[in-house]
């Protein structure tokens, strides 16, 4: 995954066209799951330019995974406050567990994971390697908790039950999506209702 670093450039109308293009295919690269795909050569070739070209564009891979980061979190938009804004609490739930079940099994999603998968586990050595995409995915948490916060501020709930869900449910939704992935004989329909039944009622008491 390492290589050489350089200073990312500031797009034109037609550069920016260019990295839009270098993010789209990293996207579908990384989607398959294959290791591989986490390389700037790969991307690269993908859309047939060289690993000079992602340099010139992104300055190194650190700049280009953290751009894929940034682009899928655009995509997501403000999830969940955006979700049944003004239904009621079962409404807004299983609104948010449906939207995030089918959320992630975009190829966004799978992209994400894949380069997840990658990237270094331990905060002090991806913060060293890949100080862009660390402090990209490092963001995602204060802006999920705030979203969820805001998603249920009307409702006079709890807010440490509204802090602790915000906490539990990424996690939850990837363990449904692995069951997904995986292939079970479970009933999955049935696994959404009973986390969203859970979650309304432990936040309704």
């Amino acid at each position: 995954m390492s290589e050489a670093t350089t200073t990312p450039r500031r797009a034109n109308k037609r550069g920016q066209a260019t990295r839009d293009s270098m993010i789209r295919a990293a996207i579908t690269a990384l989607a398959t799951g294959d290791p591989t795909a986490v390389s700037g050569n790969r991307i690269a070739r993908e859309i047939g330019a060289t690993w000079g070209v992602v340099k010139y564009q992104f300055g190194d891979i650190d700049g280009l995974w953290a751009a894929v980061l940034r682009h899928t979190a655009d995509q997501r938009g403000d999830l969940p406050a955006s979700v049944k804004p003004d239904g009621t609490l079962r409404e807004r739930v299983s609104a948010l567990i449906d939207a995030m079940f089918y959320g992630l099994t975009t190829p966004e999603a799978r992209a994400i994971e894949t380069l997840r998968a990658a990237l270094p586990r331990e905060h002090v050595e991806l913060e060293r390697e890949f100080p862009l995409t660390a402090a990209e995915l490092a963001s995602w948490k204060p802006n999920w908790d705030a979203a969820f916060e805001r998603a249920f501020a009307d409702l006079d709930l709890d807010p440490g039950k509204v802090r602790q869900m915000a906490a539990l449910i990424p996690g939850a939704m990837r363990g449904l999506i692995s069951e997904h992935t995986l292939g079970t004989y479970g009933n999955l329909d049935d696994a959404r209702a009973g986390m969203s039944g859970a979650i309304v009622a432990y936040l309704s008491e």
